[in-house]
């Protein structure tokens, strides 16, 4: 079954829209960031360097799964960024109709720490990193649609795993 949705996951920092905008133009898929997606009252919360909840973070969920469907119900692929830090939230995201494949972009603390000191703009702060490490559920084997890819090699590298990995 061809895959629909691709879901790069990860915390603040791990390379996900920068992976997702790469894997979107090999997929020839259409691309949602999902940080684009959430409420401005979220928004300003996490640049207020408050944590989201899981409250926060249902309306942001169901947005971007509506708009991943819209695109699929119109015979298109897509390729979505969105942390998906828990299993529970991986579920809200995952349909019988379409064949989801998440990305899970693994890092180390430290790295990812001072990838986000770099980061200029961004509403997500470095200081609240500990807050997305303390929130992931990271993957198991019984989620066989999630791919760990780890984010120590370059992009390039990274893409080629994922695309030989998903036979894309």
């Amino acid at each position: 079954m061809p895959i629909d949705i691709v879901i790069v996951m990860g915390v603040s920092g791990s390379g996900k829209s920068t992976v997702a905008v790469e894997l979107a133009s090999v997929f020839n898929a259409a691309f949602i960031d999902g940080d684009d997606l959430h409420p401005e009252d979220n928004k300003q919360k996490m640049a207020k360097g408050q944590p989201l909840n899981d409250t926060d973070r249902m309306p942001w969920l169901q947005a971007i799964k509506q708009r991943a469907f819209e695109y699929v119900g119109k015979g298109e692929k897509v390729v979505v960024v969105c942390s998906a830090l828990k299993q529970s939230y991986r579920d809200l995201l995952r349909d019988k109709k379409y064949n989801t494949r998440f990305i899970y972009l693994k890092g180390s603390y430290d790295l990812i720490y001072q990838r986000l000191l770099q980061r200029q703009g961004h509403f997500m702060k470095a200081d609240m990193l500990q807050s997305q490490f303390d929130t992931l559920k990271e993957p198991d084997g019984s989620e066989n649609d999630v791919l760990t890819v780890d984010i120590h090699p370059p992009v390039l590298e990274i893409i080629t795993t994922i695309c030989y990995s998903l036979e894309l």
